[in-house]
């Protein structure tokens, strides 16, 4: 797939150039000082090129009564186990699970400081010994656009009670130190009944705590649960989305649809949640109960049927995230939105800070794109 322009879509150019390391947040906010809750951190929100700068303590003041927001209820999983390769200490990233029974995997090398750096996957026939006397065996690359990724079998199938025994949850180098489970958890997070779940948290929902989700129901908005298990994405070049199980279950899916016929906007909790509502919609924006894999890439070419708005975190120019919220506000919009998040030095990544893209009501707005409000 390329563009109009013959530009590969995930190779995209961005004007405001690259993150500073030091913009990395390192550890969850509520650990940086006294008094801090998840709810600490900051907000950035974007209406077109308009941009103004908030705590999240005063996102249910930039939404409005009728509003709904959709929100992921998977649960992260502890996804990464330690193993061996005869003598060669590996660890695993359990990323997804498949209609037969199979793991999409990604083995990577322990870098001695905690985390871990890539490896190069496979071969097919690869033997990984893991705790419990479980053998994971590696028999095909998940996707040739993604050979780090590969499909293995388990010797004992209950993976999910492997990593309730030895796993932890994922973590990359620009974090500061290993952190329990609960802190990977969002408040919307629901046990699934075959202990499927996220490799990753679904982080734009970090921020959210019961009291602030109150405040949100008391002034009138609403929230849509779906399901969007998120694989691992690579910490060293960023990838095109792989197929993700997802649901869109058939309240959620009458509410969205009666939110959108009304005066109401739809604005997505994260970019799963995107995914998710966008694979469930016909081409007039009407979302199906669905469940299923999803193979969609939400691009500004093939564009947005149902989302007003997001509330994501910040992604790294790289990152093909970066297209959907194109695809939704604009590139000019984006490009605008990330020089002041850099200016401001707000923080990246999964503990970081969370930027808020709401419709550019200002009638026949200069820098509207195709989607226009």
């Amino acid at each position: 797939m390329t563009t109009a322009m013959g530009v590969p879509p995930f190779e995209r150019s961005r004007e405001w150039g690259s993150v500073p390391e030091e913009l990395s947040a390192r550890v969850p906010v509520e650990q940086r000082g006294p008094g801090l809750d998840r709810d600490s951190v900051r907000l950035l929100v974007s209406r077109g090129t308009d941009v103004s700068h908030h705590g999240f303590v005063e996102l249910p003041r930039q939404l409005r009564a009728g509003d709904l927001l959709v929100v992921n209820v998977s649960p992260t999983l502890a996804a990464a186990v330690d193993g061996k390769i005869g003598h060669a200490r590996v660890v695993v990233h359990f990323s997804t699970r498949g209609d037969d029974g199979r793991w999409a995997v990604e083995l990577r090398d322990p870098d001695g400081r905690g985390t871990t750096r890539a490896r190069a996957g496979g071969p097919a026939g690869t033997e990984v010994h893991l705790p419990g006397d479980a053998r994971l065996v590696l028999e095909e690359p998940l996707a040739a656009h993604s050979p780090r990724l590969w499909w293995g079998r388990m010797s004992d199938p209950d993976v999910p009670r492997l990593l309730r025994r030895h796993g932890r949850p994922v973590r990359y180098s620009y974090t500061e130190r290993d952190q329990p489970l609960s802190v990977y958890q969002t408040v919307f997070a629901l046990p699934s009944a075959d202990g499927s779940g996220s490799a990753e948290m679904p982080s734009a929902a970090r921020p959210f705590t019961p009291r602030l989700v109150a405040e949100l129901v008391s002034r009138g908005v609403q929230f849509a649960p779906i399901t969007l298990h998120t694989g691992v994405a690579s910490a060293e070049s960023h990838e095109p989305p792989y197929p993700e199980r997802y649901e869109v279950p058939p309240a959620s899916a009458r509410l969205i649809n009666a939110v959108k016929a009304g005066d109401g906007r739809i604005v997505a909790v994260g970019t799963t949640a995107v995914r998710a509502v966008e694979s469930a919609a016909d081409a007039d924006g009407v979302v199906r109960a669905q469940e299923g894999w999803t193979d969609l890439v939400v691009t500004p070419e093939r564009g947005v049927r149902v989302v007003d708005g997001l509330l994501t975190g910040l992604h790294e120019p790289e990152a093909s995230h970066l297209l959907m919220l194109e695809a939704i506000a604009g590139g000019a919009a984006i490009d605008r939105s990330y020089e002041e998040a850099l200016s401001g030095l707000y923080l990246w990544h999964e503990f970081g800070d969370v930027h808020l893209i709401l419709p550019d009501e200002t009638p026949h707005s200069e820098h509207c794109s195709s989607n226009c409000w």
